[in-house]
């Protein structure tokens, strides 16, 4: 339903509360930390800061662009959402870094679904023109990762081969940003940025969240890693991503660019092992929704805590 704004409500409190459920619908929090991604990338491959209007630029390009494709995944997935939610027996779900504002509130009916495509069309306007000024490259690549999410939507329960175009949605943000700031970036730290974004994303976030979700997606037949191939077989699956992610971010040091210090793989150590493979390791112990809660509510920072990491081996090279 739509909010009111009858006396009983004053309105800068509906005002307010309406923002909440717009910021509600694009994830905002969780996407702040994946806006991290682009900017860790580019100061990584280039291996200094980017002028500041690149930054500037760069910074309003992320924030739109993930703000635009968090609200298109709970647009184009509102209908099974709102089943999802009317099935949900258990109210008292893990933590979970997605669900910070109000979740879904297309679907809850707070918010009306043309006030939710306005949004989405708007902040989409706003990352295709700061893409297109940074590099026309990184607006073809925000509109793969637009198509990506619809399609990774569309095949929920159709195939779990549908976490392919999730991690391609992921990776296209570090891609972006190293275009941004590098028209011809060198092959191999493409790659190794590509393998370590697909695979933070595969085992830190999709089959993480594929376990905490695990009864939701049963009652409606959603197609999973967890529920097609069971258990034990996603575990494994999460472990191998996770190993990969933690190697890919320490071995990207040795294709970074000349100003990354030796702070970085040391660092780099101890991140993966904090951020990912020591919350996969309670998953594998005690596999189950908390501790992959836990697990996805780490991972998610990683991009933050890495671009922190390559600033400060930056500005303190040894």
């Amino acid at each position: 339903m739509e909010i009111s704004s009858d006396c009983a409500v004053p309105p800068q409190a509906a005002s307010s509360l309406r923002w909440k459920l717009f910021l509600g619908l694009s994830r905002t929090p969780h996407g702040l930390l994946d806006a991290a991604t682009p900017a860790m990338a580019a100061v990584l491959c280039l291996g200094h800061f980017p002028p500041l209007s690149v930054i500037i630029v760069g910074l309003v390009t992320a924030f739109a662009g993930y703000t635009a494709v968090y609200a298109l995944n709970d647009l184009v997935d509102f209908r099974i959402d709102r089943e999802r939610l009317s099935l949900r027996e258990d109210k008292d779900n893990p933590y979970h870094v997605d669900e910070i504002m109000v979740p879904h509130p297309v679907a809850q009916g707070l918010l009306p679904f043309n006030y939710g495509l306005a949004w989405c069309l708007f902040w989409a306007a706003v990352a295709l023109a700061g893409a297109w000024w940074l590099n026309p490259f990184c607006a073809v690549l925000f509109g793969i990762s637009a198509c990506m999410e619809m399609i990774y939507c569309k095949l929920l329960r159709i195939t779990h081969l549908k976490i392919i175009p999730s991690a391609i949605v992921k990776a296209t943000g570090g891609l972006a940003g190293v275009y941004a700031v590098d028209p011809s970036p060198p092959a191999g730290f493409v790659a190794v940025l590509f393998l370590w974004l697909v695979a933070w994303e595969v085992g830190g976030q999709n089959i993480a969240n594929d376990i905490v979700d695990m009864a939701d997606d049963a009652k409606v037949s959603a197609k999973t890693t967890l529920t097609v191939k069971g258990m034990a077989e996603s575990v494994f699956r999460m472990l191998c991503a996770i190993a990969a992610a933690a190697a890919a971010g320490i071995a990207i040091y040795w294709l970074a660019g000349p100003g990354v210090g030796k702070i970085y793989p040391v660092g780099a150590a101890i991140l993966g092992w904090i951020l990912l493979i020591e919350p996969a390791r309670r998953v594998y112990y005690d596999p189950g929704p908390s501790a992959a809660a836990a697990l996805f509510n780490r991972a998610s920072y990683m991009p933050a805590a890495f671009l922190v990491l390559i600033a400060i081996s930056i500005m303190a090279p040894l």
